[in-house]
């Protein structure tokens, strides 16, 4: 099963021109971020070879925001380190010319990519998440990566949900929650719900919808 989900790392902007022209290092090989997932080498090599073919690149969005479009990516390429990227700002636009300002004073610093994750595995007893593969969809410079992804639509139906597991990761990658707090929340709604008889989970689920919800409208305020 699919999952649609976000990717934050720190964003290295190598250079920046006054034209709105960057490079940078986007997604790192091997490092666990804040989610708790690992983005193998490879991960984009398929989703790359299809914006080739398509001719099409991943957008480049202000904020995760659909409707801001900021610039355009001009290339990809996966090297040893990671995803490297080179893109070009819209300068006569305002979130164009804003983020160019942010970027070359280090004030924007963050980059997440959004897309499904295609194949990963996941270790119960680590809470770490391999990436296998990842297919691109957009990738925004934004302020506080986890944040700003909390502040997007669920990636996915609660109903989708297929385990545990499962429900902890949705926290994180739909919920806007750091691994901790994820499984901190887990093991108190298991706790609450076995002590209501509600062992088979059902209630666990519906418990972590709501929050979800709530969630989802103190950051969409």
């Amino acid at each position: 099963m699919t999952e649609r989900n976000w990717i934050d790392s720190a964003f290295e902007v190598k250079d920046i021109t006054e034209s709105g022209s960057f490079v940078g290092m986007g997604s790192t090989f091997n490092n666990i971020d804040q989610g708790g997932d690992i983005v193998l080498p490879g991960a984009f090599t398929s989703s790359l070879q299809d914006c080739t073919a398509k001719g099409r690149m991943p957008a480049m969005l202000w904020q995760h925001r659909q409707g801001e479009p900021i610039g355009a990516w001009q290339s990809m390429n996966e090297s040893q380190k990671g995803l490297e990227v080179a893109g070009k700002l819209a300068m006569k636009t305002q979130r164009g010319a804003e983020a160019y300002e942010l970027m070359k004073m280090g004030a924007l610093s963050g980059l997440s990519i959004g897309g499904y994750t295609k194949d990963a595995d996941y270790n119960a007893k680590t809470g770490i998440r391999s990436i296998k593969s990842f297919d691109l969809l957009e990738i925004s410079p934004v302020t506080f990566p986890m944040n700003d992804s909390a502040r997007i639509a669920a990636v996915k139906s609660i109903d989708e949900i297929g385990d545990l597991s499962g429900a902890e990761r949705y926290l994180r990658d739909a919920g806007g929650f750091s691994r901790s707090e994820a499984k901190t929340l887990m093991g108190r709604i298991r706790s609450l719900c076995l002590r209501d008889a509600g062992a088979d989970g059902s209630d666990e689920l519906k418990a972590i919808a709501t929050l979800l919800e709530q969630r989802k409208a103190l950051f969409s305020a």
